[in-house]
């Protein structure tokens, strides 16, 4: 199948065509220039490489948190999710199945749980972290497991403090895969948590709310931070229903500290009931702290892609996959509303309008 994508602006101003052909673009045209079967013309609309979820929760039976793969993928103009630890061993099998199906792509984080989800404090008992049940999982998900998760708050690890981060640590190294740990209420205490993490770790839910968070009261980022950052630890936003604070945000920005991805925690209750909504919608809320749209658009494309070391989903590009978003920058007044209920009013929004997968288009 042949697909022109006509008069699509990218996020840097530049107008062109995008000339598919069996699910890789053959051509960038100037506009008006490219020739295919099928054309859809994209004038008023932005186009980027398929937007990136980094945390996602997929598994659609798993409470509270789970969804159905498209519906958080595709049909939101997300065309890679990547699972963040919904499953451990036990259940890993099950979503590669699924994944396999789904017209969006997905990867997953391992949990280093074997019970992954199936509870919401699943590293409070050492039972549950069997490495022979994990190995077993990454030996047979090579090139869908792209690295483990760990959840390191109290309601999480309960008594067991931080010796499940001390194993996740331990297989994390033993392994060769990245951590992407979760952060909340302490203890354990934020500096001997993010004390932990190394170079291409992930660190999610770091513009939160909570009082053990890693801003002092005066808006100065915490020394364990600024060191990890120096480390090369990431920063995620996993946005959820209680991890994300314009407040903290604000601060974090002032104090010249980015996050490195955006991305939604996103599953079925706040999708439907918000604060989430959408990728979209979260992306909006860092236009309206100031941001670039490039910038924002980076976070969900060519950054994500930098760190699941696949690059190419992070760019247009002759040879690649047509894997786009199309998206429309709406100058209307949107509420927006952070996971502490606090409401800020947008003058502009960020409103999926398409996407191409495998060169396939879908509308939104």
């Amino acid at each position: 199948m042949e697909l022109v994508l006509q008069h699509a602006t990218l996020v840097n101003g530049r107008t062109i065509d995008i000339v598919i052909a069996n699910g890789i673009i053959v051509e960038l045209a100037a506009a008006g220039q490219g020739k295919a079967e099928t054309s859809i013309d994209c004038s008023g609309l932005y186009v980027s490489s398929g937007w990136i979820d980094l945390h996602v929760h997929a598994m659609a039976e798993l409470a509270p948190y789970g969804d159905d793969i498209d519906e958080i993928g595709i049909k939101q103009g997300v065309t890679t999710i990547v699972d963040a630890g919904s499953c451990g061993a036990d259940r890993i099998d099950a979503l590669q199945e699924r994944a396999a199906i789904a017209k969006t792509r997905v990867l997953s984080f391992l949990n280093i749980s074997h019970i992954g989800l199936e509870r919401v404090d699943e590293l409070s008992r050492l039972a549950w972290l069997d490495e022979q049940r994990l190995a077993a999982a990454l030996n047979r998900h090579k090139d869908f497991i792209i690295g483990l998760k760990a959840r390191i708050s109290r309601s999480v690890v309960k008594e067991l403090g931080l010796e499940p981060l001390t194993i996740a640590r331990k297989w994390s190294k033993r392994y060769g895969l990245p951590l992407m740990v979760h952060i909340g209420s302490g203890p354990p205490n934020i500096t001997d948590v993010i004390g932990q993490l190394q170079r291409d770790d992930i660190v999610t839910h770091f513009l939160n709310g909570k009082a053990n968070n890693l801003f002092t009261e005066s808006g100065q980022p915490i020394e364990a931070l600024l060191a990890a950052i120096a480390r090369g630890v990431r920063l995620d936003v996993g946005h959820g229903t209680a991890s994300f604070s314009f407040e903290t945000a604000e601060k974090a920005k002032a104090a010249g500290i980015h996050p490195d991805t955006i991305s939604t925690d996103i599953y079925r209750n706040n999708r439907m009931n918000g604060p989430v909504y959408s990728l979209a919608d979260t992306m909006s809320k860092f236009l309206l702290l100031g941001y670039s749209l490039q910038q924002v658009v980076m976070m969900v494309t060519e950054h994500a892609a930098a760190i699941l070391s696949r690059p190419e989903l992070g760019s247009i590009s002759i040879g690649g996959a047509a894997d786009i978003t199309l998206f429309e920058l709406r100058q209307e007044a949107k509420r927006l509303v952070d996971s502490e209920g606090q409401e800020r009013l947008a003058e502009q929004h960020i409103k999926v309008r398409g996407v191409v997968r495998d060169g396939t288009y879908n509308a939104c």
